[in-house]
C-alpha cells in the first residue's frame, strides 16, 4: 500500500510547474548529450573512412573497413534509442532536489527547510549514476541474447533495483545525510526494489518513459517519508 499510495500521490502532482520544469530540462539535456555523442561517433567514422586496414601476417583487408563503417552507422542509429532512458533517468536525478521540495511543500508543509544539495555533489552523483546505468544496461545485452523470453523481466528487475536504490538514496539523504539514507535503504531494501520495478516497467513504453524519472523522484520522496515514520 505504501508504494501504490506514493505512486498515486506523485501522479496527482504531475501538473506542478516545477515537475514540468525538471522534465523539460532533463529531456533537453539528454537530447543534447546524445546529439553530441552521435556527432562524435560520426566524426570518428568519417576519420576511418577510406583508410585501408591491415592485419598482422595477412596484410591489407579492404572489406574490413566497410564492415566497420557500416557497423558504426548502425551503432549510431541504435544507441540513442537504447541509451535515451538511462541517460534521462540519470540527468533527471540531478534535479531531484527540486522535485522533492515540490512534493514536501504540498504534502509535508510542516517539515523544516533543508539546504539544497550543492551543485558539485549533485553533478557527481549524476555522473556516477549515469555510468552505472549505461554499463549495467550494456552488460544486460548479453543476458537478453542468452535468455530472450526473459529479457523484459531482466530489464525491469535490473533497472528497478538501480532506480530504486538511487532515487531513494537521493530523496532520503536530503534529511538524513548519505550514511543515514544508506542505513534506511538497507532496512527497507525489498520495498525499495519493488517500487523501483514499478518505475522500470513503464520505461519500455516510448514517450511515457521520459516522464517516469520525474514521477519516480516524487514517488520515492513519498516512500522515504512513509518509511522514515515506521
Amino acid at each position: 500500500m505504501i508504494i501504490l499510495n506514493a505512486f498515486i500521490s506523485a501522479l496527482g502532482q504531475i501538473g506542478d510547474p516545477r515537475f514540468r520544469g525538471v522534465l523539460m530540462r532533463g529531456v533537453g539535456l539528454t537530447l543534447l548529450l546524445l546529439i553530441i555523442a552521435c556527432a562524435g561517433a560520426i566524426w570518428l567514422i568519417n576519420i576511418r573512412s577510406g583508410s585501408e586496414i591491415s592485419l598482422p601476417f595477412i596484410g591489407a583487408v579492404p572489406w574490413l573497413n566497410d564492415v566497420l563503417n557500416y557497423s558504426g552507422i548502425v551503432l549510431v542509429l541504435i544507441l540513442p534509442i537504447f541509451l535515451m532512458v538511462p541517460v534521462a533517468s540519470a540527468i533527471t536525478s540531478m534535479f531531484l532536489d527540486e522535485v522533492a521540495q515540490a512534493v514536501e511543500d504540498r504534502y509535508y508543509p510542516n517539515l523544516p527547510q533543508v539546504s539544497p544539495v550543492p551543485i558539485g555533489d549533485a553533478l557527481w552523483d549524476t555522473i556516477s549514476f549515469l555510468g552505472v546505468l549505461i554499463v549495467a544496461n550494456l552488460l544486460a545485452l548479453i543476458f537478453y541474447a542468452m535468455f530472450p523470453p526473459f529479457a523484459p523481466f531482466i530489464f525491469w528487475a535490473m533497472n528497478g533495483f538501480l532506480l530504486g536504490r538511487e532515487y531513494f538514496t537521493l530523496a532520503a539523504m536530503r534529511r538524513l545525510g548519505r550514511e543515514g539514507a544508506q542505513k534506511l535503504r538497507a532496512k527497507h531494501s525489498t520495498t525499495i526494489w519493488l517500487a523501483g520495478t514499478l518505475m522500470a516497467i513503464p520505461l519500455s513504453v516510448p514517450l511515457l518513459n521520459l516522464v517516469i524519472p520525474v514521477i519516480g523522484a516524487a514517488t520515492f520522496t513519498h516512500i522515504y517519508h512513509k518509511l522514515s515514520d515506521t
